[in-house]
């Protein structure tokens, strides 16, 4: 197989053995989501290549930022790529299922960050690492809502990347657990078209959620300015 080496500014990012690529959904989740309370740690829910935690610990000063990951081979690439981080003594991954991992560790996060699998209709491909990936039911939405109960310290703040198809329903189960929409961020690929993607951020803090809209490209590959400031701290063409 190819090496597949990604590589930003800071930092660098294998991901030959991961079924889900670095995509911009998680670049501009990782760029998007708010450091100025200052964490102290942070969670990364499902992991991957690692990409949402190493953005976190170039963008902040958290001491702890810890990640979990069920799949053997992302595992084990996401620990190697934070290993070969400028960061390797703030970042830890984790070999567990959200479940598990709640089981055993008891801890507050000032900011919980997760790029969670989407697709939920009936269907699959060949490859299982991928479909785990990519697939809800690797990890339903209750259960990372179970995981945020557990974990989000008082003054943290949770973010969270959804189709914009299900923001009202993600809002709605949140608010059962008194996390409310802060920000969000509607993502669309080119002026004309639909609404792709949500960016949700949530806190026990109640307050009307500033929700702004975010243009990817002009047309294909001019990127709009919004974009390019949103993300140009990483990509190395920006």
């Amino acid at each position: 197989m190819p090496n597949q080496l990604f590589q930003f500014k800071q930092f660098s990012v294998q991901q030959d053995q991961c079924a889900m690529k670095i995509g911009t959904d998680g670049v501009l989740l990782g760029a998007w989501t708010s450091v100025e309370h200052n964490p102290y740690n942070i969670l990364d829910i499902g992991a991957g290549t690692g990409i949402l935690s190493l953005m976190m610990a170039q963008r902040s000063n958290a001491e702890q930022i810890e990640a979990i990951e069920i799949d053997d081979d992302a595992f084990e690439q996401c620990a190697e790529n934070f290993e070969n981080s400028p960061w390797n003594d703030r970042l830890f991954c984790f070999h567990a299922s959200l479940l598990e991992y709640i089981e055993a560790v008891d801890e507050k996060f000032d900011l919980i960050i997760c790029n969670p699998p989407f697709y939920s209709e009936d269907y699959k491909t060949n490859d299982a690492s991928r479909d785990l990936a990519r697939f809800s039911d690797a990890m339903p939405m209750e259960h990372i809502i179970f995981a945020v109960i557990n974990f989000l310290s008082k003054k943290g703040k949770f973010s969270i990347v959804v189709p914009f198809k299900e923001e009202g329903k993600y809002i709605e189960e949140a608010s059962l657990i008194h996390l409310f929409p802060n920000r969000i961020l509607r993502v669309k690929g080119n002026p004309t078209s639909n609404i792709k993607r949500s960016l949700i951020e949530f806190s026990y803090q109640k307050s009307d959620a500033i929700i702004r809209e975010l243009v990817i490209e002009n047309q294909r590959h001019q990127y709009t300015q919004e974009y390019i400031n949103l993300t140009k701290d990483f990509y190395l063409k920006m």
